[in-house]
């Protein structure tokens, strides 16, 4: 069976796990829904908790928010322990403020001759 027929597994996420190689339901049930969803958020996705519940669902055939509370508890446990262990991103910091020049015909300086100019007859 393939993820796209999988309950609660609509197209976009399918994307992602199948570019994380997750391709079938076995694949998914060995990797289980904390591991599949680092794999999708360690590639540089952004997935939310309730792709967590999905993946949980479609394993256990349920709809998403049909999972128990307490195992959605414990999935967001796992989950962000498992996070906590990612590397910090990497920003580029932040541009120096840009400052705004008016430009007039007073500090206007004419741009300098192009020296094979004025070397031409």
């Amino acid at each position: 069976m393939t993820l796209p027929k999988l309950r609660n597994i609509g197209p976009k996420s399918a994307a992602w796990l199948r570019q994380v190689g997750l391709h079938t339901r076995e694949d998914l049930e060995t990797a289980g829904p904390v591991e599949a969803y680092m794999r999708i958020k360690r590639a540089g996705f952004k997935p939310t908790m309730n792709l967590l519940y999905a993946i949980e669902g479609a394993l256990c055939d349920c709809h998403w928010q049909e999972v128990p509370e307490t195992r959605r508890q414990q999935l967001v446990a796992e989950a962000e322990a498992a996070i906590e262990q990612l590397p910090p991103p990497r920003y580029k910091p932040a541009a120096a403020p840009v400052r705004t020049t008016v430009l007039t015909a007073d500090t206007v300086e004419p741009p300098p001759a192009d020296p094979e100019d004025s070397e031409k007859p």
